[in-house]
């Protein structure tokens, strides 16, 4: 799950779960939004990422490079290690500016997954949670 708020200088997105091919359909739209509101400062917390590929990846590496194109920067916070490896092999580390200080606490990470949690659709016909 991808979650954007925003400060009139700082757009930020919260991430949750997963961060790899079978998000990526987000991925289109979430960019389109993060571009168009053309902040100076994009904010990426990752703390409660489970995991993130090279799709994954490549969605950082894109808004960072439409934020740099603009003259802004981007930053990660509470960024695992494999994610940062998953970074620099794809030659990308220098795009992002790392807070290597942020770390959400264990009750912020659960209440999000349980909101990704509840809104995720079911394959039950039966089940109607969304």
């Amino acid at each position: 799950m991808i979650e954007i708020a925003m400060s009139s200088a700082t757009a930020t997105l919260v991430i949750s779960g997963d961060l790899d091919l079978g998000a990526r359909d987000q991925f289109p739209e979430v960019t389109a939004r993060v571009t168009g509101l053309r902040r100076q400062l994009l904010v990426v917390d990752m703390c409660a990422v489970t995991f993130m590929d090279s799709t994954g990846a490549a969605f950082l590496i894109s808004l960072a490079d439409a934020g740099r194109r603009r003259g802004g920067a981007t930053v990660l916070r509470g960024c695992d290690e494999r994610d940062l490896f998953v970074l620099e092999v794809c030659g990308a580390l220098d795009l992002f500016r790392i807070d290597q200080d942020h770390r959400c606490s264990a009750e912020e990470i659960a209440a999000r997954a349980e909101t990704a949690e509840a809104l995720q659709v079911s394959d039950d016909p039966g089940d109607e949670r969304l």
